[in-house]
């Protein structure tokens, strides 16, 4: 027996609903969320039942009012569902995501059409049927659109950036430049400020300089940028550059400038940077070493026919590695890495020398002096890339970037002395190369010798470390420290916090950014004071990362691309509020 089939009467508009016709049976449709109810619900009571609990407040409006709504209802165009207002928001939303993840992923505008949208209209069809195919083929995705997309999430990233670092006491920021594949010189700035209980990092802009990179032309980008968005120059704390002349010139550089906005900002050049630098000094006969392995790689690399073979001959040798690697200048880890691999495959090196008759070549890199001050050049390296590696990284405060360098520092005094003993266990390959074990008197001064510049070079680079430990001595441990370390300002203040035994235990328990963070409106002052240093950029890490972004988003075939927006929502933290977007939208099908 089938099911009697109910009718729509037409008081049953003072409830909400309209007739719909699915087939040949009718389903109330609500006038206000659109949602249809079976057959069966066509009943007085389920009716206003759902105007009860989905929309309370309506209960007492008028039947007049339900008669506007269905006059708006009959001018929508909706699909056999009866929700396509519905349907076409999460289209939208749908858009907004995929362009997201088009713009995370570095890729194209053109992949949404050209590869992602076949991609799941040919899934949809082939496992969920072609209804199924037919709703998702309504997301937009041409190139076009995507675009679109990407700007308006990136407008909207920035905005709540924006936000934040205006809300936040004190913030700093991080500058660089650099030239792209068109070109075209970019300026790029991260800030780093205070939001609720940590101390976040964030992209602000990417602009290109249209004529030159000066520091009155990247200064006007600045505070145009500060004008524009309306954030204070008296917030600004620390300003951390490259050190390059522009930024740093005494009279005219950019620092200069800032300065002159605020007198109080802490300037900064990289501490990686700083590092890379300290580090390129080396012994003459050291330099000699360097230089031949160079040439061995190039020679073995450099030639298309001569790395077949020395691929060959590493398998038939069954090497732990089947190549060797280049080396760059300006890559701060790439020198190491290429010495190592060059001594791991010393013995494959030498065959293959010997067997193109490179004589000259052979017989410097298979001497006995060229393989321990090679040894010992690798194991340098490769404690030097380690610092180098501590040194990078995101949310990384200025201080643990000075303790990264104090332990380096005491490790050259460590390594110096211990050599002077004839003791090599601080270097292994050089230790496991000696014969018996026994230093050379003349490679012991020449060891010593290079450790010693490299503490001179690096006390050169860093001279404030030991100053600056002192001074934020209160910051790392306040409750291990007497009120003459602090200012006169905030000694009483420092009292207060250093006797507090409940802020005691719980410095124990966060680390350093929550606890002063957390403190700051209990002790203003003195959490202030740590506040600015914990605030501070120790390096232009995020800038260098970023520009590698940049090199992946902007390429030869994108050349002509403005990159700020694909490059906001590719390096991004925040997440876009993409229901708000949506929401502001008049919801459209794809053609």
């Amino acid at each position: 027996m089938s099911a009697k089939k109910r009718k729509y009467n037409e008081d049953y508009i003072r409830f909400g609903f309209v007739s719909l016709r699915k087939g040949d049976t009718e389903v109330p449709q609500c006038v206000i969320c659109y949602k249809t109810l079976s057959n069966d619900g066509m009943r007085p009571s389920r009716l206003e039942r759902h105007l009860q609990t989905a929309h309370p407040g309506l209960v007492d409006k008028p039947k007049a009012f339900f008669e506007t709504k269905k006059h708006t209802l009959k001018q929508v165009k909706m699909d056999d569902s009866g929700v396509f207002r519905q349907q076409s928001s999460k289209v939208v939303e749908a858009s907004y995501e995929i362009s997201m993840l088009i713009a995370k992923s570095k890729k194209s505008h053109n992949i949404g059409e050209t590869l992602i949208k076949p991609s799941i209209l040919c899934a949809a069809q082939l496992i969920l049927g072609k209804d199924s195919a037919n709703k998702l083929s309504q997301i937009s995705l041409s190139n076009d659109t995507v675009q679109r997309r990407i700007h308006e999430l990136s407008q909207d990233i920035k905005e709540q950036t924006l936000e934040l670092v205006r809300a936040s006491p004190v913030f700093a920021i991080q500058c660089d430049e650099t030239t792209d594949i068109a070109q075209c010189a970019q300026f790029l700035m991260y800030a780093r400020f205070l939001s609720g209980n940590n101390i976040k990092e964030e992209i602000l802009f990417c602009c290109p300089m249209e004529s030159c990179t000066t520091a009155e032309a990247i200064f006007k980008v600045t505070s145009d940028f500060f004008k524009e968005n309306k954030l204070s120059w008296d917030s600004l704390i620390g300003v951390c550059t490259d050190g390059a002349p522009a930024m740093v010139g005494l009279r005219s550089g950019f620092i200069t400038k800032v300065k002159e906005k605020n007198p109080s900002v802490i300037s900064t050049h990289c501490i990686i940077h700083r590092e890379s630098l300290a580090s390129r000094t080396l012994p003459d006969e050291m330099r000699d070493v360097l230089n031949v392995a160079i040439k061995v790689v190039n020679f073995i690399k450099s030639g298309a026919l001569n790395s077949r073979l020395f691929k060959l001959l590493c398998k038939d040798m069954d090497s732990e590695h089947e190549a060797l690697l280049f080396h760059t200048n300006i890559r701060w880890l790439s020198k190491g890495n290429m010495l190592e691999r060059l001594y791991e495959l010393r013995e494959e090196v030498i065959i293959f020398l010997d067997s193109q008759q490179k004589a000259a070549l052979h017989d410097k890199f298979k001497s006995d002096s060229f393989q321990i001050i090679l040894a010992y050049l690798v194991d340098i390296f490769e404690s030097l890339n380690a610092v180098n590696l501590k040194l990078q990284g995101k949310n990384i405060h200025i201080i643990s970037h000075h303790d990264t360098i104090r332990t380096f520092m005491a490790k050259l005094d460590l390594w110096k002395h211990r050599i002077q003993q004839g003791n090599a266990a601080s270097f292994r390959n050089l230790d496991s190369g000696l014969a018996h074990g026994n230093l050379d008197p003349e490679l012991k001064i020449l060891i010593i010798t290079h450790l010693s510049s490299l503490k001179a070079e690096f006390t050169k680079y860093f001279p404030d470390i030991d100053d600056m430990r002192e001074s934020w001595k209160f910051i790392r441990n306040p409750f291990q420290c007497e009120f003459a370390d602090v200012a006169e300002e905030i000694q009483e203040e420092f009292l207060e916090l250093k006797f507090n035994s409940t802020a005691k235990d719980e410095f124990n328990d966060l680390d350093l950014e929550t606890f002063w963070i957390k403190y700051h409106s209990v002790y203003p002052l003195i959490s202030h004071q740590a506040l600015r240093v914990l605030t501070m950029f120790g390096s232009t890490y995020l800038c260098e990362t970023a520009f590698s972004t940049l090199t992946a988003i902007k390429t030869k075939y994108r050349n002509r691309l403005d990159v700020e927006d694909d490059l906001c929502c590719a390096l991004s933290n925040i997440k876009p509020r993409i229901q708000d977007l949506v929401s502001k939208k008049q919801c459209q099908v794809s053609h």
